[in-house]
């Protein structure tokens, strides 16, 4: 089996790095990402990165993430009974299925929720695949590829690190689902850890968007390299994407708040250089999910919103500030979110929007960007 593998700190600072960046604003905490890789390659062991056609046949795949808030003000309400909850919610699914999972993949791809994937991996000296079920960070259970194919992500393990250990084998639809783990992590009061999504090749097939770690650690490297050499850190992140920067400016407003376990708001921006006497609005549910430029939409669900620092270094919406200066890039999202089953569970209007989806690169034309 050929793998591609992350054994030092500067891999590791990459695939964090371009997986904050496709993160749009959310998708984890890039800085306890990159702690718990360091702690695996400190003890020794290296994150191995698999195409998912290099797999055996016979090979089990789960999705190891997080769900809860990631709003700054958010803390434990109760002590810490399980320290690493993934890990036991890990070896709960193994007793559940009955046997050894061959592989793990990350369930979106952001600064923390692909690195736990990668982080239980390499503890368990397991590869991740190249991919994800995602293709970005979004912020609820609806926004999974599985649901575009009818494939269950039960049964599941939820942990939470105060010490509830809950196996839910079977939901009577996705809506259930999402409640059930957004209410144990405000019960915990930050976050559950979650194991689910067990899939045969077969069907990891159909549901996996290749090679996203990949393109990840390509980003980062990217942008590591534009810095050490003076070039545009910007520039070359959009030549990666394949993406476009649709505005430039500084916060004039950041408003949210902590809504069931989401951070919700809005950022105001007030354009600088081209973009000078424009205006730039996103509205967020833990990621940014919809622009307007000017009043105008300029990206719709499902397509890629991202913030960017003068240096490349993605901006989280945990992080953003009133005052700060910012560079807008854009992306496609992934295709099989464009289809009509996908734009059921992505688009602008399963989140109250009342607009039908307009690809992102028909918005720019029309925005004459």
């Amino acid at each position: 089996m050929r793998m591609l593998s992350v054994n030092d700190r500067r891999g590791a600072e990459d695939l964090v790095l371009g997986a904050t960046v496709l993160g749009t604003g959310g998708g984890g905490d890039p800085e306890e990402g990159l702690r718990l890789l360091d702690e695996v390659l400190r003890d020794g062991r290296e994150i191995k990165i698999v195409k998912l056609n290099e797999l055996p046949e016979d090979s089990v795949i789960v999705a190891p993430y997080y769900v809860g808030t990631i709003a700054p003000t958010a803390e434990t309400k109760k002590s810490v009974k399980i320290k690493e909850p993934v890990k036991v919610a890990f070896e709960e699914m193994e007793r559940l299925l009955g046997r050894k999972i061959s592989a793990v993949v990350a369930t979106e791809i952001g600064g923390f929720n692909t690195a736990i994937a990668a982080y239980i991996g390499a503890k368990l000296g397991l590869p991740v695949v190249d991919g994800d079920l995602l293709g970005r960070a979004a912020p609820e259970l609806h926004q999974c590829t599985v649901h575009i194919f009818d494939t269950p992500m039960y049964p599941s393990v939820l942990v939470t690190e105060t010490g509830d250990v809950v196996v839910v084998k079977q939901y009577a639809d996705i809506d259930d689902y999402e409640s059930i783990a957004r209410y144990l992590s405000v019960l915990a009061g930050r976050f559950v850890a979650v194991v689910d999504t067990p899939l045969m090749m077969d069907k990891a097939r159909d549901v996996v968007i290749d090679e996203t770690l990949s393109l990840c650690l390509s980003l980062g490297k990217a942008i590591r390299e534009a810095r050490a050499e003076g070039r545009s850190p910007i520039e070359e992140a959009v030549k990666v994407l394949g993406g476009w920067k649709i505005f430039e400016g500084i916060v004039k407003k950041y408003s949210w708040r902590d809504e069931g376990g989401f951070l919700t708001g809005e950022v105001v921006l007030e354009g600088r250089g081209r973009w000078s006497s424009r205006s730039f609005k996103t509205w967020i549910k833990n990621e940014h999910i919809m622009a307007w430029l000017d009043g105008r939409p300029v990206v719709m669900p499902p397509d890629l919103i991202m913030f960017l620092a003068e240096d490349g270094e993605p901006v989280t919406n945990t992080k953003l500030r009133e005052g700060m200066k910012v560079h807008v890039l854009a992306s496609k999202a992934p295709e099989v979110w464009r289809t009509d089953k996908g734009l059921e569970l992505f688009g602008p209007r399963h989140f109250g929007f009342e607009y039908d989806y307009v690809p992102v690169e028909e918005l720019i034309r029309r925005c004459g960007l």
